[in-house]
């Protein structure tokens, strides 16, 4: 595997990315969800101000792509007219919230992800960029698998619990004490070493043996996790999927137009709120079993400068290819962006080819090196070894 620059953060509004396709500006939705005006508006700023592409993350925010350097400053004043915006890029940095997009009024969810928010403005400081919390009260726990630090759930029995990622008990809690202690959980992360240069995340400090402070330790089992969701319908509205989790304006622009709200999620999919059918616009993917959602692909060239390699046009050709339960996963480079988790199928661009990697990640050792794209589409069995 080729060496590649690790960057240790992630871009925000105020703090954009340089891309290969322009700058990449972040938009982290307020609560985990935007109203039908603001979706609307990042659709039509999109299309003035970047090249029309709008990316949903695994962090459950957007990204508009494409945006000049003369551009970055007037959609900056339109996002913060659509009340988008956090006060400085310290403060943006920190507000790393997955929700659950399946909270219902009834549930502490929009409550505690408000109050969350309003602690991270001021603290705790030295917390990395890519540490975050995860809210995911709602009565059937979907977050277990997204990445998160500090995660606010539900016990078997139903009651609030503040749990450390790695950690397999969280401490009991009640309404009105989970956000201080979530954030007391964060400072003694930053305070016993977690933190360093910059980067560090929960379960790796935990798991070096990191000992929780008595006042932040529990003894109460998280309820299980259900199964990740697919597209379809579910009380809470339409879930939609874009292919490679990249929307064109139209499409966001539609979904404005249809729902009342729009709520994000980390699986790179949109719960479009109230709707009782699948909306049906090109660029959507509607359907559980549709093959381009078994594959991953990062970017890839030309929109990212360390890609060796187109990515999605391969992935899409090798999608109809890939078992219904397994996952292929096509990175541009060694640095597996789109998916940093193992994958049935995983093949990395290199200057020479792509690296073939089976029941791995891009950090594991290839049994194939230098294979062609074009190769791997005329013969899709090079990738199982049945040529």
């Amino acid at each position: 595997m080729s060496a590649v620059a690790i960057k240790g953060w992630c871009p925000g509004a105020l703090r954009p990315m340089l891309s290969g396709d322009g700058l990449v500006v972040r938009i982290r939705p307020h609560g985990g969800r935007l109203d039908a005006k603001q979706a609307a508006g990042i659709a039509v700023l999109a299309e003035c101000y970047g090249n029309g592409l709008i990316d949903l993350t695994s962090r459950a925010n957007l990204q508009i792509r494409g945006v000049s350097d003369q551009g970055h400053r007037p959609l900056i004043e339109e996002l913060s007219r659509l009340h988008l915006l956090d006060p400085d890029p310290d403060s943006e940095a920190r507000r790393n919230i997955l929700v659950t997009p399946f909270w219902s009024e009834s549930d502490d969810t929009c409550f505690l992800a408000a109050e969350l928010e309003h602690g991270l403005v001021m603290g705790p400081p030295g917390l990395p960029t890519k540490f975050g919390f995860a809210v995911d009260c709602s009565t059937e726990p979907v977050l277990a698998g997204a990445s998160a630090d500090i995660r606010i759930e539900r016990s078997i029995a139903g009651e609030l619990i503040v749990r450390a990622d790695g950690a397999e008990h969280g401490r009991p809690v009640s309404r009105t004490e989970a956000v201080g202690v979530a954030l007391a959980l964060a400072e003694w992360f930053v305070d016993s070493g977690g933190a360093r240069e910059g980067r560090g995340r929960m379960r790796a400090h935990v798991g070096a043996g990191a000992k929780l402070p008595d006042a932040l330790r529990g003894n109460v089992k998280p309820a299980c996790m259900t199964a990740e969701p697919h597209p379809g319908l579910y009380p809470q509205g339409a879930m939609v999927a874009a292919a490679f989790g990249q929307l064109t304006h139209a499409a966001l622009s539609h979904l404005a137009g249809c729902s009342q709200g729009l709520r994000m999620t980390p699986w790179r999919m949109i719960v479009a709120e109230e709707l009782r059918e699948m909306p049906q616009c090109e660029g959507l993917v509607t359907q559980a079993d549709d093959p381009i959602l078994r594959v991953v692909a990062c970017s890839g060239a030309p929109a990212c400068c360390e890609a060796h390699s187109d990515t999605r046009a391969l992935a899409a050709a090798l999608a109809p290819h890939i078992a219904a339960d397994e996952r292929l996963h096509v990175s541009g480079c060694a640095k597996g962006c789109a998916h940093l988790g193992a994958a049935a199928l995983t093949l990395v661009a290199t200057r020479e080819g792509f690296d073939v990697i089976r029941s791995g990640s891009t950090r594991d050792t290839p049994s194939q090196r230098g294979v062609s794209a074009g190769r791997m589409i005329a013969d899709p069995s090079v990738l199982t070894g049945a040529h």
